[in-house]
């Protein structure tokens, strides 16, 4: 009896194509704009987190003062800066920490030969490497000769490299901070554009006692970065130095800390909540497609049951009963209503795929998002085809061969 109302409906739908396609056109808009917008949300949160891994792996950054507040604010105050002496205290005394390394950063003009550019040059040491997780491509670390007198050595991030040299090699060649000749002695290995949209390979290294020497004037460290050891708690690690800075700073039991840790997992965290709500709300806004999807099935059905009163009443006459009635015209609707599912799905596919290669982000579908849209199609179709179906099953057989 099913195999039968599924062909009678399949040749209804057929009967009237243009008006199906028409009828299940919410559905299929709906399911597709669904899935399109959970894919493209779910690459960019996926992208979001790869783009924090690259920043380093389970890194804590340590800066001076306390955070402003706001977007994209700095650090606010007018507190102490850190000191190499914190570096190595947080390095040595903190269990936790696999490596610790000072940072500096200063936009300035590097020059070779007739080209000049602009880029972030940044004051460390030979630890940084390995807190960032960022590999040579080619050439070598800072020594540690180099590092103890302030050496006049660099290493160049891949942007750099490119802009100068392009695809010669600058190992052993000298470029200009200004006026501060630099050999070039390693090239760090490409690592693209982090969440924010800067290039971070778009930078020049230079040892931390040349960089305070020559470029800074002081012996100031702007920033720390922590690499805490595997399987141990970002969280009991930043408390572990939150009190020995307190320590080594002498802030009092009731006073304020006058410097900050930034976990990097909160900004994958934020930015991935960010990312999920947006999600969700254009989620919700596409999923009103369905409603009206459904609506339009409901409207079609019952056009279609006036339509069809004779047929109806002729099936009644010869035998058929109030259910067969209505599970033909409810198989009619559910049929109608998984087309238009089944299409949308490969259209929202589609489009997500679309969306992927434009914003460069990884093409994430949710199987379970799949099901999930695939078996909401058949509700729509059960629950706005019940009620056109049931007006045919007890429509009355005398009345129904009258109609013209």
């Amino acid at each position: 009896m099913l195999y039968e109302a599924i062909r009678l409906a399949l040749q209804a739908i057929l009967r009237n194509m243009f008006r199906s396609f028409l009828t299940v056109l919410g559905i299929v808009i709906g399911v597709a704009a669904v899935i399109a917008m959970v894919t493209v949300g779910q690459g960019s949160t996926d992208q979001v987190e790869a783009d924090v891994s690259t920043l380093g792996t389970n890194l804590l950054m340590i800066r001076p003062g306390q955070p402003s507040q706001g977007p994209g604010s700095g650090v606010g105050g007018t507190a102490a800066s850190l000191t190499l002496k914190d570096v190595d205290a947080i390095e040595e005394q903190i269990p936790s920490v696999m490596v610790a390394t000072p940072s500096n950063s200063r936009a300035m003009t590097v020059i070779f030969g007739n080209v000049n550019y602009s880029t972030t040059v940044t004051g460390t040491d030979t630890r940084f490497l390995t807190a960032r997780d960022w590999p040579l491509e080619s050439g070598r670390a800072f020594y540690e000769s180099e590092l103890r007198t302030g050496s006049s050595a660099c290493i160049l991030g891949n942007t750099v490299k490119t802009k100068l040299f392009g695809g010669s090699d600058p190992l052993g060649a000298s470029i200009r901070l200004k006026q501060i000749s630099c050999r070039v002695i390693g090239v760090l290995e490409a690592k693209g554009a982090s969440s924010f949209g800067t290039d971070q390979d778009d930078i020049v290294l230079v040892p931390i006692r040349a960089f305070q020497r020559r470029i800074a004037g002081n012996q100031d460290v702007s920033m720390i970065f922590a690499s805490i050891r595997n399987g141990i708690s970002t969280d009991k690690a930043k408390a572990d130095i939150e009190r020995l800075m307190r320590e080594r700073r002498r802030i009092g039991p009731f006073e304020e800390d006058d410097f900050n840790v930034f976990d990097m997992k909160q900004i994958s965290s934020m930015l991935t909540g960010i990312t999920s709500v947006l999600t969700g709300l254009l989620s919700a806004v596409a999923a009103v497609s369905l409603l009206v999807g459904g609506i339009g099935i409901m409207n079609i059905m019952l056009v279609s049951v006036t339509e069809r009163t004779r047929e109806i009443g002729i099936r009644l006459a010869v035998g058929a009963t109030e259910g067969q009635v209505l599970l033909q015209f409810l198989v009619e609707s559910i049929v109608l209503s998984l087309i238009g599912g089944l299409i949308g799905i490969m259209l929202g596919l589609a489009l997500g795929l679309l969306g992927s290669r434009l914003l460069s982000i990884p093409f994430a579908p949710n199987p379970s998002l799949i099901l999930a849209a695939f078996l909401f199609s058949a509700m729509v179709g059960i629950v706005f085809g019940y009620f056109p179906a049931l007006r045919a099953a007890r429509m009355d057989p005398i009345e129904a061969l009258r109609h013209q």
